[in-house]
C-alpha cells in the first residue's frame, strides 16, 4: 500500500533546545539542538495527522477514538494532550534537531500498563514486578516515539496507558491505542515540536 506524501505549505519552525528532561524521577540528556520560536501543535482526525505546514496519513487504535478510554479497549483517547518527551533507537535512527526532550532507548526500557501498580502509565526499567509494555522491540514501530500526555497528571488506574505517537507498520494496520504515522513523516515533524506542543485527537 502506498503512503500518502506529506503536503508542505510553509517553512519549518525552529525552537530553543533544552538541556535535559525529567521522567519518572530520572534525568536524561536531550538529543539535538534547536533555535528559538514557538513549538507547533498537531491534530488527528479521520485518518489524517495535520499541523500548520502540512498533513500525513495516520492510523489509530482498532477500537476507534473514545472519550472514555479504558485499559485494554484498543481505543485511542479523544481530547487535547501535551506532547511531553520522546524516545528513539540510536542504533536505528538519527534524530534530527528538536527542542522536544528526547532520550535514547536501551534494552530493558518499558512502560507500566498494569492498573494495579503504583507506577501505572510510567516509564520503568526491567526487570520490573508488574506487567509492562516493552519499548525495545524487534520491529521498527518504536524506533521513534513521542509520548502523548494522556492520563499522566493525574494518573487514573485503568483509564489507559502508553499512548504514543509512533511509526506505523508498513501496512498501516490499526494500533492498540496509539497514533501512528510513516517514519519519514515523524522525522519531518520532530524538529517542529518542543515544550508546549500538543496533540488534539478527534473522531
Amino acid at each position: 500500500m502506498s503512503v500518502k506524501p506529506i503536503r508542505e505549505r510553509g517553512p519549518r519552525c525552529s525552537r530553543r533546545a533544552l538541556v535535559g528532561l525529567s521522567l519518572a524521577g530520572l534525568t536524561f540528556p536531550v538529543a539535538g539542538r534547536a533555535s528559538e520560536t514557538a513549538a507547533i501543535d498537531l491534530s488527528y482526525r479521520a485518518g489524517s495527522l495535520s499541523w500548520p505546514a502540512g498533513s500525513t496519513r495516520a492510523t489509530i487504535g482498532r477500537g476507534g477514538v473514545r472519550a472514555s478510554k479504558r485499559e485494554g479497549d484498543l481505543a485511542t483517547p479523544a481530547g487535547d494532550f501535551p506532547l511531553t518527551e520522546g524516545f528513539y533507537r540510536a542504533d536505528r535512527v538519527k534524530v534530527p534537531s528538536t527542542a522536544l526532550p528526547m532520550r535514547a532507548l536501551e534494552p530493558g526500557d518499558a512502560w507500566v500498563d498494569d492498573p494495579r501498580d503504583a507506577q501505572y502509565n510510567r516509564f520503568v526499567r526491567l526487570p520490573y514486578p508488574a506487567h509492562v509494555e516493552p519499548l525495545w522491540r524487534r520491529d521498527e514501530i518504536y524506533d521513534l516515539i513521542v509520548v502523548v500526555g494522556y492520563n499522566l497528571s493525574p494518573t487514573i488506574p485503568g483509564a489507559g496507558s502508553a499512548i504514543f505517537l509512533h511509526i506505523a507498520r508498513k501496512s498501516f494496520t490499526p494500533t492498540v491505542g496509539c497514533v501512528a504515522i510513516e517514519r519519514g513523516a515523524l522525522l519531518r515533524i520532530l524538529p517542529l515540536l518542543g515544550p508546549g506542543s500538543r496533540l488534539r485527537i478527534e473522531a
